[in-house]
């Protein structure tokens, strides 16, 4: 299971990714697009020490070597870059992923570990924001099996294991999470249906 950290400041928000991943959240995405590179090096600073391995940039990946960060995210359009990566990022990253919001873009990705797929419900944290197709449907013309595929968008307690149920590898929480008055119990909510739906 995957959490994407709100674009926006989040009252308590370090202390509630602290807690998150004490509970046994493996990824943490940080999404903060407005964020100067001094600020996200500064926002990452303040996650405990230990958490770097379950942490995931989204911008800035010149930062990752200097915190010891090993996972990268690139945006749709940033991803034919991937070979690009800054001249700082001396060492290969050891997990990529990418956003697409189609099955065809899917199946052309080549040399990353997973991805999303969104909008696969209505979203919560963005207004009318619906998905165009129905991605269950399109599930069933994936032919890429080497990339893990991700449903993003919309995603809470009550849909978590049919999402499960029909195809997609895994779930990442955004809205359910940062739009809620407790995060922390929400995750575990999510975390024990996603648990049982592997059983």
């Amino acid at each position: 299971m995957i959490v994407i950290t709100n674009p926006d400041a989040i009252v308590n928000e370090i202390n509630i990714i602290d807690s998150l991943l004490e509970e046994g959240l493996s990824l943490l995405h940080i999404r903060k697009p407005g964020f100067s590179a001094i600020e996200m090096g500064q926002f990452i600073h303040q996650i405990q020490l230990k958490f770097r391995a379950n942490l995931v940039l989204h911008t800035h990946h010149e930062l990752a070597e200097d915190f010891g960060i090993t996972k990268i995210h690139f945006s749709e359009s940033g991803r034919k870059n991937t070979l690009d990566l800054p001249a700082k990022f001396s060492k290969p990253c050891r997990y990529k992923s990418t956003s697409t919001h189609c099955i065809e873009n899917f199946n052309m990705l080549e040399n990353f570990d997973y991805a999303f797929l969104s909008p696969v419900f209505k979203s919560i944290s963005k207004e009318n924001y619906f998905p165009k197709k129905d991605h269950f449907e399109s599930l069933r013309f994936r032919t890429n099996t080497t990339t893990k595929i991700v449903a993003l968008g919309g995603i809470d307690v009550e849909n978590i294991e049919v999402t499960l149920k029909n195809g997609f590898d895994d779930i990442a929480l955004l809205g359910a999470i940062w739009n809620n008055d407790n995060p922390l119990k929400k995750f575990k909510s999510c975390q024990r249906i996603v648990h049982s739906s592997l059983v």
